[in-house]
């Protein structure tokens, strides 16, 4: 009896040596690496971004308790300019509240500016009109 052949490939060099070549992992390494610096930019621009933020929500709040306090006082403002510390949390923050006088006399329009100190750029700005309560009768 005859038993069957089998059929066993031959290697040659080419066919055993499986694998990547050193040029494959270079170009595989610099383009995982290009991945992560714009990964990393990306996530540098988001945390500045949101610090941004978080700092002219500070200031849209100082502003909005400076008019609130005016409007509170129920005193009629001094035309003119001042400039007072309105820091919110652990940001230290100015407020420069202008004062001017309307067409009617009965009415100043009041504009509060908050600004970092040490740093150029207004990071919130509110106005409003007051009228004069303290002629008005009950």
């Amino acid at each position: 009896m005859h038993k069957a052949a089998r059929f066993v490939p031959r290697l040659d060099a080419r066919t055993a040596m499986r694998g990547f070549t050193m040029v494959e992992v270079l170009v595989a390494l610099a383009i995982v690496a290009i991945a992560l610096a714009a990964s990393l930019r990306a996530v540098g621009s988001l945390a500045a971004s949101e610090s941004d933020l978080h700092q002219r929500l500070l200031a849209g709040w100082s502003a909005d308790n400076a008019l609130a306090q005016l409007r509170l006082a129920h005193a009629w403002p001094e035309v003119g300019e001042r400039s007072f510390d309105c820091s919110q949390g652990n940001l230290q923050l100015t407020c420069t509240q202008h004062v001017t006088a309307t067409p009617n006399p009965v009415f100043r329009r009041v504009e509060v500016s908050v600004t970092t100190p040490g740093r150029d750029g207004i990071l919130a700005q509110l106005v409003t009109v007051l009228g004069n309560e303290t002629n008005r009768s009950l």
